[in-house]
């Protein structure tokens, strides 16, 4: 049974990887300020087997927090198998609007915390022939109108596991999963002529679920030894038609 470290695991996505992985490994959920909902998390699935999930909080907002984190959750048993990079700011950022403190948290969440953690952690997966997942973004490639700091970051993170998953092999393996339209933005209106249009570029038709981004994650961690330095896009084909 291997050990999963998955920041920003208390809700949505981080959430839907948790449960899927919980299957066959030990969960860690970093939160940051969701400690309720973490902690229900870890009720739950220690309910299922007894000892296989933890919580840690982290603000995740310098490379000292990142190293603390990866000291406590190596400690937790013994070592970090897996690293899923999931904890993200998202809003926008229109030219003329954005500020250094807008900078700063996008930028931080989506690309500086995923390599101080990354570093912090190199060793015990170096040692366990580990393997990272970042969660990226398909605007990362496309930008999103008013979005220009966030789609920069994910860019940078994109590149980000390429460099990685050179600089790690042969021992780690490093890939990204890029999700489409999966849930709906917590922090900003969608109203339904939006959803409508989003919809009409989607060639399968329809948005995808949590799951779909879940089992993707276990793909990649679980079965095929030979894949790294890549990113999936898991968006029903969105990317061909933005």
């Amino acid at each position: 049974m291997r050990n999963v470290l998955i920041t920003g695991a208390a809700a949505r996505l981080g959430r839907a990887i948790a449960r899927e992985l919980h299957r066959d490994h030990r969960i860690i959920i970093h939160y940051r300020r969701s400690a309720s909902a973490a902690q229900r998390l870890v009720r739950e699935l220690n309910e299922q087997r007894p000892d296989s999930a933890a919580a840690l909080q982290s603000d995740l907002d310098s490379a000292a927090g990142c190293e603390q984190l990866a000291q406590h959750a190596c400690e937790l048993w013994g070592g970090v198998d897996v690293l899923v990079n999931n904890a993200s700011s998202f809003y926008p950022t229109p030219v003329g609007k954005a500020d250094e403190r807008d900078w700063d948290q996008l930028v931080g969440s989506n690309l500086k915390a995923p390599f101080f953690l990354s570093q912090a952690l190199t060793p015990s997966l170096t040692e366990n022939s580990g393997s990272i997942i970042n969660m990226i973004d398909i605007h990362a490639e496309r930008p999103m109108p008013q979005h220009t700091i966030y789609c920069a970051a994910k860019a940078g993170l994109v590149m980000l596991t390429k460099s990685l998953a050179l600089e790690l092999a042969p021992k780690v393996r490093v890939n990204g999963v890029a999700p489409g339209a999966i849930l709906w933005p917590e922090q900003e209106d969608v109203d339904e002529e939006a959803k409508a249009r989003t919809l009409s570029r989607i060639p399968l038709g329809r948005t995808g679920s949590e799951t779909d981004i879940a089992r993707t994650v276990r793909f990649l961690i679980s079965e095929p030894s030979y894949i790294s330095g890549q990113v999936i896009a898991v968006d029903g084909g969105r990317s061909l038609n933005i």
